[in-house]
């Protein structure tokens, strides 16, 4: 599954990271690494950007570069 499918309060791991050239570097300096852990906080009132809280922060993110993220969901301890 791709981030942007992940639903509001669900918690997953992201297991790659896609795109091309700058894309997948300005991602993967966000913190967008694989093996790193993320939750979809909210979105916004029209469905998009997302707001994710990964490795203790708040980020936010277009629905068209979370689509370049592939997630495996994981259950809430």
């Amino acid at each position: 599954m791709t981030l942007d499918k992940l639903a509001i309060g669900r918690q997953a791991v992201i297991t790659a990271v896609g795109g091309e050239g700058e894309l997948r570097c300005r991602l993967l300096d966000m913190g967008l690494i694989p093996k790193t852990k993320v939750v979809v906080a909210k979105t916004a009132p029209m469905g998009d950007p997302l707001e994710l809280r990964l490795r203790g922060y708040e980020l936010t993110l277009r629905k068209d570069d979370a689509k370049n993220i592939t997630v495996q969901e994981v259950e809430d301890k």
